[in-house]
């Protein structure tokens, strides 16, 4: 069977990895054995997708990413350049935690920032921004926008990824895309 993706000369790519169609694979970067890389997904520079990483549709992963072991991407996940993922609270060096690894989950539509960092058991939500530099330490709701360290969420976005502004009956309309999201209990949801 002839492979249905790019890969650059200088990536590596481990046995027992499956790779979807119309992935692109850059420069220096390892793909390691048992992980998932779903359709149209693009892989920058120098990145590192673990055992057991999962990857859904059409995921961009910019250049200098580490996806460690226990991160499941579902599609349309933007991660941005340098950003990092954890996949143990407490390491050390001489202590093996394998099997401590935790899970973290990015759901559908989701961007992080350039140099965020996501400390591992927590979920990212559907369509959130993280901001350049965040570091999150807790789960981010559905359309919601983060930043600082520990991050905090300051708004709302949309799916394009455009900020909301709440009108006092709790609807806020996109003004790029005129689609129309209702604000309820703290949670957001496209109407």
């Amino acid at each position: 069977m002839s492979k249905t993706y790019f890969s650059h000369e200088t990536a590596v790519i481990d046995e027992g990895c499956s790779i979807g169609n119309d992935v692109k694979i850059w420069h220096f970067s390892h793909i390691m054995s048992n992980c998932t890389i779903g359709d149209r997904c693009n892989i920058g520079q120098n990145v590192v997708v673990s055992p057991q990483v999962v990857l859904g549709k059409n995921v961009k992963v910019q250049n200098n990413v580490s996806i460690y072991t226990g991160v499941i991407c579902e599609d349309d996940v933007f991660l941005g350049p340098s950003m990092v993922f954890t996949n143990v609270i407490n390491p050390r060096s001489a202590v093996i935690r394998k099997e401590e690894f935790q899970k973290t989950l990015i759901k559908k539509g989701a961007s992080i920032g350039a140099n965020a960092t996501i400390i591992c058991g927590n979920e990212i939500g559907k369509f959130a921004m993280i901001g350049a530099g965040a570091v999150i330490t807790k789960p981010v709701k559905d359309f919601a926008l983060v930043v600082g360290n520990p991050a905090k969420q300051i708004g709302w976005v949309s799916e394009n990824g455009h900020r909301l502004y709440f009108n006092k009956t709790e609807v806020a309309i996109c003004l790029e895309t005129s689609d129309k999201y209702q604000l309820s209990n703290n949670t957001v949801k496209k109407i």
